[in-house]
Protein backbone atom coordinates (compact mmCIF):
# COMPACT_ATOMS: atom_id res chain seq x y z
CA UNK A 1 0.00 0.00 0.00
CA UNK A 2 1.11 3.51 -1.18
CA UNK A 3 1.83 5.73 2.23
CA UNK A 4 -0.01 9.28 2.16
CA UNK A 5 1.87 12.09 0.62
CA UNK A 6 3.69 13.99 3.55
CA UNK A 7 3.36 17.45 4.79
CA UNK A 8 5.84 19.81 5.28
CA UNK A 9 5.57 23.13 6.42
CA UNK A 10 8.66 25.37 5.57
CA UNK A 11 8.47 27.85 8.18
CA UNK A 12 10.58 30.12 10.40
CA UNK A 13 9.31 29.60 14.53
CA UNK A 14 9.59 32.97 15.00
CA UNK A 15 6.56 33.56 11.87
CA UNK A 16 3.46 34.59 13.24
CA UNK A 17 2.12 33.58 9.58
CA UNK A 18 3.64 30.13 10.39
CA UNK A 19 2.73 29.64 13.71
CA UNK A 20 -1.02 30.33 12.14
CA UNK A 21 -0.80 27.55 9.72
CA UNK A 22 0.41 24.96 12.43
CA UNK A 23 -2.03 25.98 14.64
CA UNK A 24 -4.65 25.01 11.92
CA UNK A 25 -2.76 21.62 11.08
CA UNK A 26 -3.16 20.89 14.92
CA UNK A 27 -6.38 21.43 15.02
CA UNK A 28 -7.34 19.26 11.84
CA UNK A 29 -5.26 17.10 13.45
CA UNK A 30 -2.65 16.70 10.51
CA UNK A 31 0.84 15.64 11.42
CA UNK A 32 3.72 17.54 9.64
CA UNK A 33 7.75 18.08 9.66
CA UNK A 34 9.01 21.12 9.93
CA UNK A 35 11.54 23.15 8.14
CA UNK A 36 13.06 25.87 10.08
CA UNK A 37 13.70 28.84 7.35
CA UNK A 38 14.69 31.86 8.68
CA UNK A 39 13.88 34.26 5.31
CA UNK A 40 15.98 37.76 7.35
CA UNK A 41 19.27 35.30 7.23
CA UNK A 42 18.45 33.05 4.46
CA UNK A 43 16.57 34.69 1.98
CA UNK A 44 18.31 32.86 -1.19
CA UNK A 45 16.89 29.22 0.67
CA UNK A 46 13.94 30.99 1.39
CA UNK A 47 13.35 31.88 -2.16
CA UNK A 48 13.83 28.53 -3.63
CA UNK A 49 10.38 27.75 -2.53
CA UNK A 50 8.60 31.39 -2.58
CA UNK A 51 8.92 33.99 -5.24
CA UNK A 52 9.50 36.99 -2.77
CA UNK A 53 11.67 34.60 -0.11
CA UNK A 54 9.20 34.79 3.00
CA UNK A 55 7.64 32.42 5.12
CA UNK A 56 5.38 29.70 5.67
CA UNK A 57 4.98 27.47 2.58
CA UNK A 58 3.68 24.17 2.56
CA UNK A 59 4.44 21.16 0.60
CA UNK A 60 2.09 18.21 0.96
CA UNK A 61 3.86 15.99 -1.19
CA UNK A 62 4.59 17.05 -4.68
CA UNK A 63 1.96 19.83 -4.29
CA UNK A 64 3.52 23.53 -2.90
CA UNK A 65 1.51 26.27 -1.70
CA UNK A 66 2.43 29.64 -0.22
CA UNK A 67 0.45 32.96 1.23
CA UNK A 68 -1.10 31.58 4.47
CA UNK A 69 -4.53 32.42 3.33
CA UNK A 70 -4.16 30.11 0.76
CA UNK A 71 -2.11 27.39 2.94
CA UNK A 72 -4.81 27.77 5.23
CA UNK A 73 -8.05 26.79 2.89
CA UNK A 74 -6.15 24.35 1.61
CA UNK A 75 -5.40 22.32 4.69
CA UNK A 76 -9.17 22.49 5.98
CA UNK A 77 -10.26 21.28 2.36
CA UNK A 78 -7.81 18.90 1.53
CA UNK A 79 -7.27 16.71 5.30
CA UNK A 80 -10.21 15.06 7.44
CA UNK A 81 -11.40 16.86 10.45
CA UNK A 82 -13.29 19.51 12.16
CA UNK A 83 -14.32 21.76 9.47
CA UNK A 84 -12.70 25.28 9.70
CA UNK A 85 -15.07 27.07 7.30
CA UNK A 86 -18.76 28.18 7.80
CA UNK A 87 -20.82 26.66 4.95
CA UNK A 88 -23.20 29.43 4.91
CA UNK A 89 -22.59 32.44 3.17
CA UNK A 90 -22.81 35.33 5.27
CA UNK A 91 -20.47 33.57 8.02
CA UNK A 92 -18.16 32.63 5.38
CA UNK A 93 -18.33 36.24 4.46
CA UNK A 94 -17.45 37.26 8.00
CA UNK A 95 -14.60 34.67 8.14
CA UNK A 96 -13.07 36.15 5.20
CA UNK A 97 -13.83 39.92 6.41
CA UNK A 98 -11.73 38.88 9.56
CA UNK A 99 -8.88 37.57 7.64
CA UNK A 100 -8.58 40.94 5.23
CA UNK A 101 -8.77 42.88 8.69
CA UNK A 102 -5.95 40.69 9.87
CA UNK A 103 -3.49 41.01 6.83
CA UNK A 104 -4.38 44.50 6.02
CA UNK A 105 -4.57 46.38 8.86
CA UNK A 106 -3.40 44.50 12.19
CA UNK A 107 -0.12 42.18 10.96
CA UNK A 108 2.09 45.54 10.38
CA UNK A 109 0.96 47.93 13.66
CA UNK A 110 0.52 45.02 15.92
CA UNK A 111 3.08 42.67 14.98
CA UNK A 112 6.02 44.58 13.11
CA UNK A 113 5.93 47.44 15.03
CA UNK A 114 4.84 47.25 18.68
CA UNK A 115 5.72 43.06 19.37
CA UNK A 116 8.86 43.28 17.64
CA UNK A 117 9.77 46.25 19.07
CA UNK A 118 8.81 46.34 22.49
CA UNK A 119 9.29 41.96 22.98
CA UNK A 120 10.87 40.14 19.97
CA UNK A 121 14.19 42.56 19.60
CA UNK A 122 14.54 43.10 22.87
CA UNK A 123 14.48 39.70 24.19
CA UNK A 124 16.92 38.77 21.00
CA UNK A 125 19.20 41.41 22.68
CA UNK A 126 18.32 43.84 19.80
CA UNK A 127 18.30 47.29 19.62
CA UNK A 128 14.71 48.50 19.31
CA UNK A 129 12.81 51.73 18.27
CA UNK A 130 10.33 52.81 20.93
CA UNK A 131 9.02 55.40 18.22
CA UNK A 132 8.04 52.79 16.21
CA UNK A 133 6.42 50.52 18.94
CA UNK A 134 4.55 54.04 20.05
CA UNK A 135 3.11 54.26 16.32
CA UNK A 136 2.16 50.38 15.95
CA UNK A 137 0.32 51.04 19.33
CA UNK A 138 -1.67 53.68 17.77
CA UNK A 139 -2.29 52.64 14.52
CA UNK A 140 -3.76 49.43 16.18
CA UNK A 141 -6.24 50.92 18.07
CA UNK A 142 -9.03 51.21 15.20
CA UNK A 143 -8.41 47.89 14.18
CA UNK A 144 -8.94 46.60 17.71
CA UNK A 145 -12.51 48.75 17.63
CA UNK A 146 -13.00 47.00 14.26
CA UNK A 147 -12.86 43.53 15.71
CA UNK A 148 -14.45 44.41 18.65
CA UNK A 149 -17.33 45.03 16.46
CA UNK A 150 -17.19 41.97 14.85
CA UNK A 151 -17.55 39.61 17.63
CA UNK A 152 -20.60 38.36 17.95
CA UNK A 153 -22.82 36.09 20.01
CA UNK A 154 -20.24 32.75 20.61
CA UNK A 155 -17.69 32.31 21.85
CA UNK A 156 -15.74 32.82 18.14
CA UNK A 157 -16.23 34.78 14.89
CA UNK A 158 -17.70 32.07 13.33
CA UNK A 159 -20.14 31.46 15.91
CA UNK A 160 -19.85 28.48 18.53
CA UNK A 161 -16.90 26.70 16.50
CA UNK A 162 -13.95 27.78 15.45
CA UNK A 163 -13.06 28.88 11.77
CA UNK A 164 -9.93 30.28 9.64
CA UNK A 165 -10.79 33.52 11.01
CA UNK A 166 -10.07 32.82 14.40
CA UNK A 167 -7.02 31.15 13.62
CA UNK A 168 -5.68 33.38 10.97
CA UNK A 169 -5.59 36.20 13.65
CA UNK A 170 -5.33 34.40 17.19
CA UNK A 171 -1.24 34.62 16.97
CA UNK A 172 -1.71 38.41 16.16
CA UNK A 173 -3.64 39.48 18.92
CA UNK A 174 -1.36 37.00 20.96
CA UNK A 175 1.97 38.86 20.02
CA UNK A 176 0.36 42.34 20.83
CA UNK A 177 -0.92 41.06 23.76
CA UNK A 178 2.75 39.90 25.18
CA UNK A 179 3.37 43.80 24.92
CA UNK A 180 2.93 45.66 27.97
CA UNK A 181 1.19 48.44 26.29
CA UNK A 182 -0.82 45.76 24.16
CA UNK A 183 -1.95 43.90 26.39
CA UNK A 184 -3.56 47.64 28.14
CA UNK A 185 -5.56 48.18 24.72
CA UNK A 186 -7.07 45.09 24.37
CA UNK A 187 -8.18 44.68 27.90
CA UNK A 188 -10.33 47.58 27.02
CA UNK A 189 -12.15 45.72 24.21
CA UNK A 190 -14.26 42.96 26.88
CA UNK A 191 -14.95 40.92 24.14
CA UNK A 192 -12.15 40.85 22.11
CA UNK A 193 -10.23 40.30 25.21
CA UNK A 194 -12.18 37.39 25.83
CA UNK A 195 -12.10 35.32 22.67
CA UNK A 196 -8.41 35.61 22.49
CA UNK A 197 -8.54 33.99 26.12
CA UNK A 198 -10.98 31.08 24.52
CA UNK A 199 -8.55 30.86 22.01
CA UNK A 200 -5.51 30.76 24.17
CA UNK A 201 -7.16 27.95 25.97
CA UNK A 202 -7.52 25.87 23.04
CA UNK A 203 -5.03 22.68 23.42
CA UNK A 204 -3.82 23.43 19.83
CA UNK A 205 -2.49 26.97 20.30
CA UNK A 206 -0.80 25.86 23.87
CA UNK A 207 0.73 23.00 21.57
CA UNK A 208 2.12 25.19 18.69
CA UNK A 209 2.89 28.85 20.59
CA UNK A 210 6.43 29.74 20.23
CA UNK A 211 7.33 31.32 23.12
Amino acid sequence: MTSPPRVTLHGYQHSIYSWAVRLTLSEKGVDWDWAEVDPFLEPERAARRHPFAKVPVLVHGSFAVYETVAILQYVDEAFEGPALQPSAPQPRARMRQVQAIADAYAYWPMVRMLYSHRVFLPRQGEEADRAEAREGLSRARPVLDALEGLTGEGPYFGGQAPSLADLHLAPMLAAFAEAPEGGALLAGRRRLRAWLETMQARPAFRATRPW
